[in-house]
């Protein structure tokens, strides 16, 4: 429940954001995304990191683990008005930090078209590798 206002921070984010699917965020209820993060953490397939302010959580960062020497950067989150104090760095740096000690080798993130993060991502080494076409919803 804490994680709720980062959550709906980003489908809010990506509805401003995206140039082909403004409208259409969030693709599922805030509480089914919650109760897939328990249980993925649950499992042991996934890591998260929150960062906290005196008024709450500022954001946070979602990694899955594959186990095949893969992984996802599932989620990095910064509040809007959180933005500018290197917490989207801070957060990077850990979740290449638990990639690299989980010997992940190949990292994947999806972003969605608009979105200015990927200049982050791409600092980090990240690189374009596929444009995905949706048609529908």
């Amino acid at each position: 429940p804490r994680l709720r206002a980062c959550v709906q921070a980003l489908s809010e984010h990506h509805n401003r954001v995206s140039v082909n699917f403004k409208g259409s965020y969030p693709s599922r209820p805030y509480d089914k995304t919650l109760l897939l993060f328990a249980q993925a953490l649950e499992e042991n397939v996934s890591r998260i990191a929150v960062i906290e302010e005196d008024s709450g959580i500022a954001g946070f960062c979602k990694v899955d683990l594959h186990g095949d020497g893969t992984g996802k950067l599932d989620y990095l989150v910064v509040l809007p008005q959180c933005r500018g104090r290197k917490y989207g760095k801070a957060l990077m740096d850990w979740a290449m930090a638990v990639f690299s000690g989980s010997g992940v080798r190949k990292i994947e993130v999806k972003v969605v078209d608009g979105n200015d993060a990927v200049h982050l991502y791409e600092k980090y080494g990240f690189r374009m590798n596929a444009h995905i076409l949706v048609r529908g919803e």
